[in-house]
């Protein structure tokens, strides 16, 4: 028998950086993976803006960056010719350090995630497969099937299924997986090809029913398409090849395919569980929710559960704080899933429906009602904080308190471009801690000496007013950088409450 604190089955992105950000915090993980390797071929190309800033948190980001490929800007493609044209990198300027859509396909990032686990003397530990587990008021007893075929028995203090779409921990707590199935089927291809929609922007063609989306991949001339197939073709996806699904590409997108060095299809559902935790169970990405690949949102979503339910993972264990903390991650992250698998089932399902009314709403009126909606500095604004995530929060959450102005509790920490060297190094510590923008009180400063707890004073730069932060006022951090508290008067005695009240000991 083998103890461990957390026990990660899966080792996808969302349960390689759980384990990550567990190592990190000293908590004992083990990651398991019924697979014998590491993926050789992705789905997931897109990090977002919100991921890399957290990724700062483990010195990431600038290695996602360098490693992958920036996308400048979004093409809607209609019968035939570029109707549209949207540049992240206008439209996110500003915002966040990223004003950009990176490409890093997941293959090359579940790598990089690895080799920074080994760091911390973490390995995967391959053809292990969760057989099943017990959960009591001692922990969770599981059984893990070892490469030789032997069971071993696992104690754990709490479980997490970062175990996919097939997920056994949540069939063995019994979650429901309500949705469906989309009737198309999905095709993805690397491709080395020649054209306009091989410029390093990212390109959607509107023109019929079968999706088709045009992703730059690092290297001159690489591309990946990710398309649909509804008709006969979709009844037998096993026996497609390129050579079935390429005619739209080359007529619609002026492809000129040279080689094809990956092809591969399947299929997509809509789905989120009804249960994030169950026990000391926790469900986290694909195992809680699953949907179509519109707006490349899937691995960032996984990637934020599995920050949000680190840090409060690592408080528990370590006896800094109670059970009960565990509960605000299904709080926190349900109904942003929901939203999530909401807005991308309507966007995937304008993009495919089919009929005169539809193609004419997609092809003729979408790419005007894009150019005139897009020509708002809101609407331009919307839709970038929306796609990179920077604009989920936890406002009304259980651990959310205070605002100033339009700075709410839950909020990310407002980024500007004037930003400093210690507010960047502030925003990369792991832990809790208060912000000030002004001027701090004495007895604020004498609460964080007291209790552990760094406070960061900062210069006050006009830039921030339009952010909601306000002057002098105190913004305490959780450790996944999100305001907890925002109290305009900068009082010790309301961060004291806070702690108090939910018997959380905020040092390390």
């Amino acid at each position: 028998m083998t103890r461990c604190q957390v026990l990660i089955v899966g080792a996808g992105p969302s349960g390689l950086v759980l384990a990550l950000w567990l190592a990190k915090f000293g908590v004992k993980v083990r990651i398991a993976d019924k697979i014998d390797r590491p993926g050789t071929t992705s789905r997931a190309l897109a990090v977002q803006a919100r991921t890399l800033e957290l990724y700062q948190q483990l010195d990431l980001a600038d290695e996602v960056v360098a490693r992958g490929h920036k996308v400048p800007a979004v093409n809607l493609w209609a019968r035939g010719e570029r109707a549209a044209r949207i540049q992240f990198g206008v439209i996110g300027q500003g915002m966040t350090p990223y004003p950009f859509l990176n490409i890093f396909p997941q293959d090359q990032h579940e790598q990089l995630l690895i080799d920074r686990l080994a760091t911390f003397g973490v390995a995967v530990e391959r053809q292990t497969e969760l057989v099943g587990f017990t959960d009591g008021p001692a922990g969770v007893t599981a059984q893990l099937r070892k490469p030789d075929g032997a069971l071993e028995t696992c104690e754990a203090d709490y479980i997490a299924g970062c175990d996919g779409a097939r997920s056994t921990v949540r069939g063995a707590i019994g979650a429901a997986f309500p949705g469906g199935a989309y009737r198309q089927v999905f095709y993805v291809a690397d491709v080395e090809a020649a054209g306009p929609s091989v410029d390093g922007e990212l390109h959607v063609d509107l023109d019929q029913a079968d999706f088709l989306a045009v992703f730059p991949l690092a290297g001159k001339g690489r591309a990946r398409l990710i398309g649909t197939v509804r008709d006969e073709r979709a009844e037998h996806p096993e026996a497609l090849k390129f050579e079935d699904v390429s005619a739209a590409a080359i007529e619609h997108m002026q492809l000129q395919v040279k080689t094809v060095s990956w092809f591969s299809t399947y299929r997509v559902h809509h789905r989120v569980t009804d249960q994030f935790r169950v026990g000391r169970a926790f469900l986290v990405g694909d195992a809680a929710h699953i949907h179509s690949p519109a707006g490349g949102q899937g691995m960032n979503t996984g990637i934020g559960d599995a920050i949000n339910l680190a840090w409060k993972l690592a408080w528990v264990v370590s006896g800094r704080a109670p059970d009960a903390l565990l509960d605000s991650y299904q709080a926190e992250r349900i109904g942003f899933a929901r939203r999530l698998v909401a807005s991308t089932d309507r966007a995937f399902s304008f993009a495919t429906a089919e009929g005169p009314v539809a193609d004419f709403l997609r092809i003729r009126l979408a790419p005007i009602v894009a150019k005139t909606a897009l020509s708002f500095d809101k609407v331009r604004e919307f839709m970038f904080r929306t796609v990179s995530q920077i604009t989920l929060n936890y406002r009304g959450g259980p651990l959310s308190v205070g605002e100033t102005g339009a700075l709410k509790a839950g909020d990310r920490l407002p980024w500007t471009p004037n930003v400093s060297a210690e507010e960047t190094a502030a925003l990369a510590r792991m832990t809790w801690q208060v912000v000030v923008y002004g001027q701090a009180s004495e007895p604020l400063l004498a609460w964080g000496r007291d209790n552990g707890v760094a406070v960061s004073v900062l210069k006050y730069r006009p830039d921030l007013a339009v952010t909601g932060v306000a002057k002098d006022a105190a913004y305490l951090l959780r450790p996944d950088t999100y305001v907890a508290v925002a109290d305009v008067r900068g009082d010790p005695a309301v961060l004291a409450r806070y702690f108090a009240d939910r018997g959380i000991q905020p040092a390390a």
